[in-house]
């Protein structure tokens, strides 16, 4: 019954999908490319809460390996990167845009996120950073129009702290972990992450161009 549910949920979805995508074709074809422009996002919206439904549908069957097919599937989808640069600092990228507060789904970055940040936790030597700072990078596809890029304080990053916090954080009290928000234009829409130890943070800043900065495994230098 509750497959079946679900399996009605996700047909609902899909039909709001596509409408977005028929209203996004047709102000296109109409020469209306910004209003077109600004419809996609609402497209990839909704299209984002279909995958959600979609990925879910499996586990209803009771299937006893529905979930780790669905992290296998996920994982080959949608590639995360992560490690420590040679200065010891911590680097995660991915290729999608946090959500917005309030209105955006926070399931859909968890999904995938949680099982990268698990795996890479358990493959490698525990640490755990103290005193450090959360840099959050912001990568905008630079064919989006600059007013179109969120505003910092519009960006939902728990989801991200709390994934981090529990296999590689020492305690994310304001005290212990401080957050720094920037922005920049790049080749396609994604989010970097940096965990910094607070003592580096400078020469962190320093750095000419802190995404070009590789995640290569090696000792970190945790405070």
């Amino acid at each position: 019954m509750v497959f079946y549910e679900r399996l009605l949920e996700a047909q609902r979805q899909l039909q709001k999908t596509q409408e977005a995508l028929y209203l996004t074709l047709s102000l296109e074809n109409k020469g209306q490319y910004e209003a077109a422009f600004e419809q996609a996002f609402q497209f990839a919206e909704a299209s984002e809460k279909l995958t959600l439904l979609a990925r879910a549908l499996p586990a209803h069957t009771g299937h006893p390996k529905a979930k780790e097919m669905i992290e296998t599937l996920v994982e080959q989808s949608i590639p995360v990167t992560m490690g420590f640069a040679p200065e010891g600092w911590f680097a995660l990228r991915f290729p999608a845009l946090l959500p917005r507060k309030e209105r955006g789904n926070v399931d859909y970055i968890r999904a995938f996120l949680y099982p990268a940040v698990r795996r890479f936790a358990q493959n490698n030597p525990p640490i755990q950073f103290g005193n450090c700072v959360l840099v959050f990078r912001h990568i905008y596809d630079r064919e989006r129009p600059e007013r179109l890029f969120r505003d910092h304080d519009n960006i939902e990053v728990n989801v991200v702290v709390d994934i981090l916090a529990a296999y590689l954080l020492r305690d994310d009290a304001p005290m212990q972990c401080a957050h720094y928000y920037c922005s920049a234009a790049g080749d396609a829409d994604g989010t970097e992450v940096f965990i910094v130890p607070r003592a580096d943070f400078g020469r962190f800043m320093a750095a000419v161009n802190p995404g070009e900065i590789e995640a290569e495994k090696g000792d970190p230098k945790a405070s």
